[in-house]
């Protein structure tokens, strides 16, 4: 999903090249197209976990490992797959894109996984995903919502390379409604962190369905990540007098931006994306600021439904009661997809898995049912949250 700063959400397709250059030339010439075909055995198969278990986005990986390794255990005790015990080999990215380069080709050459799972972010998914192409491993990414993670810039489709999550394009459509619709806001305001792909994505997007459907975007500010003071700003977009403000971006910004914001006298409804989902929110903005902000994620902890409460009450029985976020819901359902997509193979072969990721269809999972499409896209449903003082509360659920 998220990037920040020089871990940024599109990452460029250069650096990964030249770093893959550089690390497969150490490697040798020798074609190991098939290798991740051997990471299975008689007894066990084996799953790569690249993700960002330490820097800047540590929380996101952390998060993505813990469901992930929830459902490796759920279904080991179950029989494991055709018999077969899944056995995860995790390697910390650091949050950097070269790590993330050089831990997918370790996953490949000398662990032989079948796949790899994550990572966090799209811009280390990017990162790792000239690897899975070259050694046929197929690589997901839990919370990877770049466009550019499955399909690059120049609109050529990256064969092994999948998501569990729904792209940006998506969140800024159904915030944009969302408005419109819901809290039938009319004239809105955008705050965008103008250092973050990922936030210019989503307002890009708001902004042209706000416009599409009749609404008026009556004022555009920026910020760059680490800012901490945002009061001059806030006091522009006050003058403006939209009903709504719309604020892409991630929790160590966003929080400081809601507490000022309704210190400055801006009552207005607040709305994110998924970079909003953090414990640290409530701590950052305080309780009272958040009430009447709102942000689209992947699933609710308290979404009634049958399957997502199982998954609550597993989750928080390994986990000593703490509710599971989307990072978790998100790292769960990816060992899941996984799952089916071996059985439906009847392999491990590489490319018999992407085939079967590639085929998905209505596949019931924590986070929505869905189906692939031709980008290697999840069509599914997405949750908007409010906070209410303080907590996380289920507010609806969006069909795509």
């Amino acid at each position: 999903m998220k990037s920040k700063n020089k871990l940024k959400r599109y990452a460029s397709v250069f650096l990964a090249s030249s770093l893959v250059v550089g690390v497969l030339a150490g490697c040798g010439s020798k074609d190991n197209s098939s290798s991740s075909s051997s990471g299975s055995s008689s007894k066990e198969i084996k799953v790569g976990l690249n993700l960002e278990l330490s820097g800047a986005v540590a929380s996101y990986g952390s998060g993505i490992s813990k469901g992930a390794k929830l459902a490796i255990n759920e279904i080991n005790e179950a029989g494991g797959i055709d018999g077969k015990k899944i056995v995860p080999v995790e390697i910390d990215n650091k949050s950097e894109n070269s790590e993330a380069t050089a831990a997918a080709i370790k996953l490949a050459t000398q662990e032989k996984v079948v796949a790899q799972i994550g990572s966090a972010t799209s811009g280390n998914t990017v990162a790792a995903v000239q690897i899975a192409n070259k050694y046929k491993m197929p690589i997901i990414g839990p919370s990877a919502t770049s466009e550019t993670v499955t399909v690059t810039e120049k609109g050529q489709l990256n064969d092994y390379a999948f998501r569990t999550c729904f792209i940006d394009p998506f969140q800024g459509q159904i915030a944009a409604n969302f408005a419109l619709n819901n809290l039938k806001a009319k004239n809105v305001a955008i705050y965008a962190d103008s250092a973050s792909d990922y936030a210019k994505g989503l307002a890009k997007s708001f902004k042209e369905t706000v416009e599409q459907n009749g609404g008026k975007v009556v004022a555009e500010e920026s910020y760059v990540a680490k800012d901490t003071d945002f009061k001059s700003t806030l006091t522009r977009l006050k003058s403006k007098k939209p009903d709504f403000i719309y604020i892409p971006g991630y929790y160590e910004e966003v929080g400081l931006i809601i507490k000022q914001a309704r210190a400055a006298g801006i009552d207005v409804p607040l709305m994110g994306g998924d970079g909003w989902d953090s414990p640290k929110m409530v701590e950052l903005a305080g309780k009272d600021s958040l009430n009447n902000t709102y942000f689209t994620n992947h699933y609710s902890a308290e979404d009634p439904d049958e399957k997502i409460q199982k998954f609550v009450k597993s989750f928080k029985e390994e986990n000593g009661d703490q509710a599971p976020d989307a990072f978790n819901a998100l790292g769960y359902d990816t060992v899941y997809w996984l799952k089916d997509a071996i059985e439906r193979a009847g392999s491990t072969n590489g490319e018999k898995i992407k085939d079967a990721l590639e085929s998905t269809k209505d596949l019931s999972l924590v986070t929505g049912n869905f189906s692939v499409d031709d980008k290697h896209n999840p069509v599914k449903t997405a949750t908007v949250l409010e906070f209410k003082d303080g907590k996380q509360v289920f507010n609806s659920k969006v069909n795509p």
